[in-house]
């Protein structure tokens, strides 16, 4: 599937199609942030994060027709330590369950060493998102700890998994 994605920047023009993923109940329900998702929020997100250089966010692209299904990011840019939090949204639900967001992982990953020159890469996935957990593991992240109740959604208190990939 690698071969058959690629990422391209972010631009103001994709602000539609991530509001609209990213407020599906599929892609809000997997995120610990799941108020509802605006135009403001976005561009507050673009102003403060990706301008900054604290965030890099690409949109994932299918090759066959050039369809933006999705998104991938690192946020938390930390240039002293050398790491920062991975994040992903597979927003179209035709491009789920194929292997889209395991290769766009392991395209992020290549573009994190080499590009940003980061160390380590970090994620939190909710513990009962096991597919998500799977493509993780297969884009070479390694689970790390178990966090009991480390977050409150909708007053019910959820396990998460940090996971992480180290560079060579």
């Amino acid at each position: 599937m690698t071969e058959e994605i690629y990422l391209r920047p972010m631009t103001k023009e994709d602000t539609d199609n991530i509001i609209r993923w990213r407020n599906s109940d599929e892609v809000r329900k997997r995120f610990i942030y799941q108020k509802p998702f605006t135009r403001e929020s976005h561009e507050n997100w673009i102003k403060t994060m990706i301008d900054t250089g604290e965030a890099v966010q690409m949109i994932i692209c299918l090759k066959d027709g050039d369809v933006p299904v999705g998104s991938v990011y690192i946020r938390d840019i930390d240039t002293t330590h050398h790491k920062g939090e991975y994040g992903i949204f597979i927003g179209e639900e035709s491009a789920r369950g194929k292997g889209v967001g395991t290769a766009a992982a392991k395209q992020m990953i290549e573009y994190a060493f080499k590009e940003l020159k980061l160390h380590r890469l970090f994620l939190r996935v909710f513990a009962d998102n096991e597919r998500a957990i799977k493509s993780y593991e297969k884009a070479g992240f390694c689970k790390e700890a178990y966090l009991k109740d480390d977050v409150c959604i909708d007053g019910k208190y959820c396990d998460m998994v940090l996971m992480a990939v180290v560079a060579d």
